[in-house]
């Protein structure tokens, strides 16, 4: 299939709208809101970690009603089982069968709150999902149907009762941001009631978002864009500070994030600067810092700084030869 102008031009104007929608109940924060967006139409999911307050409960529920989709909240605590998120099979005596009641994770949208406060049995009851788009109890699969994302949070500050991440997780997230405080006169506009009323109208039915995922999918991208892409993951494994660099699964994601970042500018065509505007929030959390490091206050961030300094983007021009 091939993308037309027309088509990337329709896609840039709907992912615009839907950007807006949001930016009613989360004022200030247009980039952010645009990489959520990103994350869905690339079929990832998203990883926020913040301080309590800073609107994320609000970003996925905004989401979900800008595509009029349905939205679950999961608190995760220490208690929590992985029949909980998932659902569990009860034995109905009138029709002496077993009948599966859905959990909460058959959403579209489904806010993981605090992920890092569960057990790993638990966290590891979404990797199936997230991967597959599909649920496993008592041998019987049952579907998920797109549109679909994990928006999961994690608190940066309070450590105490926490379960660190497993890489294994943590490569399931196609990007992982922060939302952050407001800036002053986003407050202002807050303490002032000017913000949105807490629902806001659908824009597009979730059958246009998976048009859009489609079309996403479509996006061209010039064989120099993969070198370069690869180029970049290579040099994260090859880092001295990293012990654990990005995978393939990390190259994929970032190829799949650009291409829906690309289109949702108008354009048929990845360029450089749409990988070096990914790079950090797609691999960032990928990596693994050796400890010396981390200690000496090296962040992934700044490795993938570096690599994006060290590693030239492709020459001349990149787009479409029709």
């Amino acid at each position: 299939m091939t993308l037309t102008p027309e088509e990337a031009r329709w896609f840039a104007s709907t992912f615009d709208s839907l950007v807006a929608n949001v930016e009613q109940v989360l004022l200030g924060k247009s980039h952010v809101v645009r990489l959520a967006f990103t994350t869905l139409m690339s079929r990832g999911h998203l990883l926020l970690e913040d301080v309590p307050g800073t609107g994320k409960t609000s970003l996925a529920r905004a989401i979900a009603a800008s595509i009029d989709g349905t939205h679950s909240r999961v608190q995760f605590t220490p208690d929590l089982l992985p029949g909980d998120i998932t659902g569990v099979s009860i034995y109905d005596q009138r029709s002496g069968s077993f009948e599966f009641h859905r959990g909460p994770i058959f959403a579209n949208i489904v806010l993981a709150d605090e992920i890092n406060r569960a057990s790993p049995k638990t966290q590891s009851a979404l990797l199936e999902v997230m991967e597959e788009l599909t649920v496993t109890v008592d041998g019987t699969t049952h579907p998920v149907h797109p549109p679909f994302m994990v928006l999961a949070t994690q608190n940066p500050i309070e450590q105490a009762g926490t379960y660190r991440l497993p890489e294994a997780q943590l490569d399931r997230f196609l990007l992982k941001t922060s939302i952050g405080y407001p800036d002053h006169q986003s407050t202002m506009q807050i303490l002032e009631g000017a913000a949105a009323p807490a629902t806001i109208a659908p824009v597009v039915p979730a059958s246009t978002i998976r048009d859009m995922l489609a079309i996403a999918r479509t996006t061209f991208v010039d064989p120099t864009i993969n070198d370069y892409i690869v180029r970049i993951v290579e040099a994260t494994r090859q880092a001295e500070e990293v012990r654990l660099g990005a995978s393939v699964r990390g190259a994929l994601a970032l190829l799949a994030a650009v291409r829906t970042w690309a289109v949702s500018q108008g354009r048929t065509f990845v360029t450089p600067d749409d990988v070096k505007a990914l790079a950090e929030p797609v691999l960032a959390h990928r990596l693994v810092l050796d400890a010396e490091a981390e200690y000496d206050g090296v962040t992934p961030s700044s490795v993938i700084s570096q690599v994006l300094i060290d590693a030239p983007p492709p020459g001349g021009g990149v787009g479409r030869a029709d």
